[in-house]
């Protein structure tokens, strides 16, 4: 299979960092716009960046670090164009990179210009500053403060402050959020979405749309035992169905055999690979949509709004139901959505939180699993170690699965951490710089978007032993049979880290691994065609049909 060349590069640790930062997640989508204050076209930006030049006037500082580092413009990277700047490189037919190759940039930034990189002179947005130094990228995400600030999709930050400020008012969630609104917010909702006591409810109902999943893969085999080449679109249904159990406490019906086209299920799977694969063509190339609706912001819109409307309807449901059911009633562990709607008494923070729970959740939870079922597929030594630990812990396939189970199963674990290293599902994270600094020896002002290439770090020698090689066991306790080795805690990072760390990471982890669980405790997969190659959309994922073979073992 073909890679992208980064286990070749090196960089050494040097230079230095203070002052606070705010760290985000930025999903292999390129640049964000920042959100703090609103500007003249409705669409929230940064307070560091309202003097044009901000981000290129070094602050005055009386510490030697400061005094002693390079000034910000001699920072290496792309070089801009008069009125064109960097965007040209990004443009049809002229341009040097597309799109889908945002990963491949990475690489190739890191190749030509070494372990930090500026790539300035994008039009209406902020320098992005490329960080490849994991020493450096640890101490800016250990310096954040309590109200992190991220670089945000500015297409949602307008929808929901301009476009349906009607719905969501000063309710903006966790998704393109910032400051205190932000933290107020999930304040209000983490709690239920991290207890293990809901992680715990959901076991039981995950595995069962799990079991109901590895039935309609049954029925889809041809006569050749193989799966079909939309395959991609069953896994996002599976991914829907588990996340509309959890987040809107209902069974959507994504399962079913024949869905049609214009069913809803369809309908939701549709408009979220909509919304998120146009991101970063809505935020890379020239933002014309934030001054005339063009037929992508138009569309955009109609599906975030199709989005609002589902989710309003299950939550409204959740509600009139624990209306009508007396406290009696309540039997065990209430569910996360009659957790937020009893505790804060507003289905619209409920409503809120399950739109950003879907938006985020069903393209990355599916290009994740489609990643792991392919290396899967194309590892059979690894599979075999899988199932081997599977049939150990389950000696009878039909076992129900429990938390203690689930916490024995260290190479299945294992193995999914070393997909997202050497395939990270998310290309990066970053942070906007809240203060001046010093990073790998050079002035940066505040207001810059620092990028953490996590596609490129968790694949560098100097913080990964045998980089290159795909090796699970560099993640086991050597009680569990792990071997030794460097592993920088900082150079793979697939949910971010600190105060913004995602906030349904338990809940995709524990859905990868009842799927996983399930699938190779009873089946053996394979793949027999062509090797795919990896690429961007939204996420980064095998790029072809997924025409795995299916054997029940």
């Amino acid at each position: 299979m073909n890679k992208l060349p980064m286990q070749a590069w090196r960089s050494t640790a040097s230079g230095g960092h203070h002052l606070r930062r705010s760290v985000s997640k930025i999903g292999g989508a390129g640049s964000r716009r920042l959100e703090s204050r609103k500007s003249s076209t409705g669409v929230a930006t940064c307070p560091h960046l309202a003097d044009p030049e901000a981000a290129s006037a070094p602050r005055i500082h009386s510490t030697a670090e400061w005094q002693n580092a390079l000034p910000y413009n001699q920072i290496p990277g792309p070089k801009p164009i008069p009125i064109l700047g960097n965007t040209w490189r990004l443009m049809p037919i002229i341009g040097q990179y597309t799109i889908s190759d945002v990963a491949k940039i990475s690489s190739l930034l890191h190749d030509r210009y070494g372990r930090i990189v500026r790539f300035g002179g994008l039009i209406g947005r902020p320098d992005l500053l490329f960080i490849y130094d994991a020493d450096e990228i640890e101490k800016c995400y250990r310096s954040e403060g309590p109200t992190p600030f991220r670089p945000s999709m500015p297409s949602l930050v307008k929808y929901k402050s301009v476009v349906r400020k009607d719905f969501f008012g000063e309710l903006g969630g966790v998704v393109g959020v910032h400051g205190e609104p932000w933290r107020e917010f999930r304040s209000r909702v983490q709690k239920p979405v991290l207890q293990l006591s809901t992680i715990r409810r959901y076991l039981q109902p995950l595995e069962v749309i799990t079991e109901d999943f590895l039935v309609r893969c049954e029925q889809l085999l041809d006569e050749n035992q193989e799966l079909p080449e939309d395959f991609d679109n069953e896994i996002h249904k599976w991914s829907l169905e588990c996340i509309g159990r959890v987040a809107l406490d209902t069974r959507l019906g994504c399962l079913e055999a024949n869905l049609k086209p214009d069913s809803e299920p369809q309908q939701i799977i549709d408009a979220a690979k909509y919304a998120l694969r146009n991101v970063a063509t809505l935020e890379l190339k020239a933002p014309y949509w934030r001054y005339v609706p063009t037929p992508l912001w138009t569309r955009y819109v109609k599906n975030m709004n199709f989005f609002v409307g589902v989710c309003m309807k299950y939550i409204q449901s959740a509600t009139e139901r624990l209306k009508t059911q007396h406290p009696s009633q309540r039997a065990g562990e209430p569910s996360l959505v009659e957790k937020v709607i009893l505790s804060e008494k507003d289905e619209k923070i409920a409503t809120i939180m399950a739109l950003d729970l879907i938006l985020v959740g069903i393209d990355t939870i599916s290009m994740a699993v489609c990643s792991m079922l392919y290396q899967l597929a194309t590892r059979p030594v690894e599979q075999q170690k899988v199932h081997e630990e599977l049939k150990r812990l389950l000696p009878d396939p039909n076992t129900p699965l429990t938390i203690p189970l689930l916490d024995q199963m260290h190479h299945l674990k294992a193995f999914i951490k070393e997909v997202f290293r050497m395939y990270s599902t998310v290309i990066g994270n970053g942070r906007t710089l809240m203060e001046d600094s010093v990073i790998c020896g050079y002035q940066v002002p505040k207001g810059v978007q620092a990028v953490f290439p996590t596609i490129v770090t968790g694949n560098m020698e100097e913080y990964v032993t045998d980089a290159v090689t795909f090796r699970p066991e560099r993640w086991l306790k050597p009680q569990n049979g792990g071997t030794p080795g460097k592993l920088h805690p900082f150079a793979s990072l697939p949910y971010g880290y600190g105060a913004r760390m995602c906030l349904g990471r338990r809940f995709a982890d524990l859905e990868m691994q009842i799927l996983l669980a399930k699938l190779l405790r009873n089946y053996k997969l394979e793949y027999n065609h062509k090797p795919l190659d990896y690429a961007v959309t939204f996420m980064y994922a095998p790029d072809g049909p997924l025409r795995f073979k299916m054997t029940r073992v």
